[in-house]
């Protein structure tokens, strides 16, 4: 067959000559050294442990709300949130723990009305920009310590991305101790930016929250407390012997500006047309277990 004999070495000719696939997001990230990487300190860490051996490792923003933060760390040494349970589940929305003073007493020490740190002020802070245009704000980009934000020309604050953990509160002008938190679990609701102190993120178990059962009441609301999911404990990541250091990749670095570049334009296989942006919310902050 003489057709076959010349035929194959042209295909592979050409297949040889075939410029390789861009690398996926993924593929940068698990590509990207050491260096690029940076460890989150253990004090940042807050571990929350629910029934049926779930983890859920949250990261705090002490530099975004430190009143907040330091309350909370002040809960979880008290031990505050031991034996309460997750209340609310609303689909699309939040997962919702813990009690308000009114429900449990908040124990001494603690701040019942901590400053309204729903931004702060812009000056200074090193981030890196993302190019596309936000329908919340005037820009949004990565800061250096590893947090999405969005700012104006005086204010940044921390965006409702999924995963992020915020201060509940009643109406105005309170503005939640932290003792009652929530974390996103469905599509970001950006309108609350700015509206609330968000205190950090759910980098690990985010699953163990998004995956509960809907709250069958109002708002997503258990009607019953058979319906909750309690909680064993919530410590300090000092306090929790094996946790494993995790690490965010450094926004500054060439690995996250190459990452964010794909999460944008994505070239891969699969990508029939690359969008040609992402919102800031679209570039999440790659966190890793350290090896």
């Amino acid at each position: 067959m003489p057709g076959l004999s010349l035929a194959l070495p042209l295909a592979l000719l050409l297949q040889a000559s075939a410029p390789a696939a861009p690398p996926s997001p993924a593929e940068i990230v698990a590509a990207a050294p050491a260096s690029a990487w940076i460890d989150i300190p253990a004090d940042e860490i807050l571990v929350m442990d629910l029934r049926g051996d779930r983890r859920v490792v949250i990261r705090l923003a002490p530099a975004w709300a430190p009143a907040h933060v330091a309350n909370i760390r002040a809960l979880a040494a008290a031990r505050h949130w031991d034996g309460q349970a997750i209340a609310r589940v609303q689909d699309n929305y939040v997962a919702q723990w813990g009690a308000t003073g009114a429900e449990r007493p908040l124990p001494p020490g603690i701040a019942a009305a901590p400053p309204a740190e729903f931004d702060r002020p812009a000056g200074g802070i090193v981030y890196r920009p993302l190019p596309a245009p936000d329908a919340y704000a005037p820009a949004t980009g990565h800061s250096a310590d590893g947090w999405p934000m969005a700012r104006d020309a005086t204010a940044a604050w921390l965006p409702h991305c999924y995963a992020m953990v915020g201060a509940g509160r009643e109406l105005a002008p309170d503005t939640g101790s932290g003792a009652e938190l929530y974390a996103v679990i469905g599509h970001a609701p950006r309108h609350l930016d700015r509206n609330l102190a968000l205190v950090g993120q759910v980098i690990a178990g985010i699953e163990h929250l998004s995956a509960l059962p809907r709250g069958t009441g109002p708002l997503g609301f258990y009607a019953t407390a058979a319906e909750q999911t309690p909680i064993l404990r919530v410590r300090s990541g000092e306090a929790v012997p094996g946790l494993p250091r995790y690490q965010f990749l450094d926004p500054t670095s060439a690995p996250f500006a190459a990452y964010a570049q794909a999460r944008a334009n994505r070239r891969d296989p699969f990508f029939n047309r690359p969008s040609g942006g992402a919102d800031i919310c679209n570039v999440p902050v790659p966190i890793r277990a350290r090896p």
